[in-house]
């Protein structure tokens, strides 16, 4: 039963018009923004961590925005899964494609991440619909809702591996063959798996697995952000592909021409990243808990 109502409630946010699709999820963010005491005060706390020079009106104005194009990133899903990639692609604009595609040509695979920031779902497919790509997810823990993720996730020809020590291998193999990898970049990894890098002034603990998978046969690293256009018009695909600095053998070096890239695609659209996500929350001995 579970089953039937999530695939019905796909379904239907699959088939609405983009434009409907993105008002209830704005809705839906309005709702999280008054009823969710704790997404709106991490929020508003980040924002005050990353933006100090902006003034209290600024910052809450940008918090209650932030959990609206949330809320439109969970509705915008299933329409994106349900799109066929020639929509996907009629309604994507890419300056940069011509780039990426040199890049993939040279034939030593390519990294690509993007940031919770924008329509990160649709920059997956996209990509998947012009080169073979094996992305990194973590999966849910409901079994039905792993299933339907899967399946439409590999709709545009994705390979999807977990966050498990067999799915880096897979990912290693798939740049061995010159093929795309996809990985979301900006949270906090667990364990001993990170290092300590600025992110907009702050010690942010940060994934090596990224610099790691690049420095050995320095695989070129590209960073997106599908900036989500208004009046469900579609999307912007910014690209920027990181310096050589991501290869640098010590791992902070990497860590932090990351976590600068990512800054700076932020601050073109700061109210489409997802600011209710504690990133400060594991942090360097002796450092204040910000949340606290």
């Amino acid at each position: 039963m579970k089953g039937l109502l999530l695939r019905g409630l796909f379904w239907a946010l699959g088939h609405m018009p983009l434009r409907a699709n993105q008002a209830l999820g704005a809705a839906l963010g309005w709702l999280f923004w008054h009823l969710s005491r704790r997404d709106r005060e991490t929020a508003l706390r980040n924002l005050e961590l990353c933006f100090p020079e902006r003034d209290a009106a600024w910052r809450r104005r940008t918090a209650r925005a932030s959990l609206m194009e949330t809320g439109k990133a969970l509705t915008e899903a299933p329409w994106l899964w349900h799109a066929t990639p020639e929509r996907l692609q009629a309604m994507t604009e890419v300056p940069a494609l011509e780039r990426v595609a040199a890049l993939v040509a040279q034939g030593r695979g390519v990294i690509l991440c993007s940031p919770h920031l924008g329509s990160w779902e649709l920059t997956g497919l996209y990509a998947a619909s012009h080169w073979p790509m094996t992305s990194l997810y973590k999966p849910p823990r409901e079994p039905e809702v792993e299933k339907l993720l899967r399946r439409a996730r590999a709709r545009t020809g994705a390979e999807l591996v977990p966050t498990t020590a067999g799915g880096i291998r897979r990912l290693q193999a798939a740049l061995r063959r010159g093929e795309c990898i996809g990985i979301l970049p900006d949270q906090a990894p667990r364990g001993g798996s990170g290092v300590f890098a600025p992110f907009f002034g702050r010690p942010a603990y940060t994934m090596t697995l990224l610099t790691r998978l690049s420095a050995e046969r320095r695989v070129p690293v590209v960073l997106s952000f599908a900036e989500r256009l208004p009046r469900g018009r579609g999307w912007h695909l910014h690209v920027r592909v990181l310096d050589k600095r991501i290869h640098d053998p010590d791992p902070e070096v990497g860590a932090t021409v990351l976590n600068e890239a990512i800054e700076e695609l932020i601050r073109l659209r700061p109210a489409q990243y997802t600011w209710n996500y504690r990133r400060f929350k594991r942090r360097p001995e002796g450092v204040a808990d910000p949340y606290g």
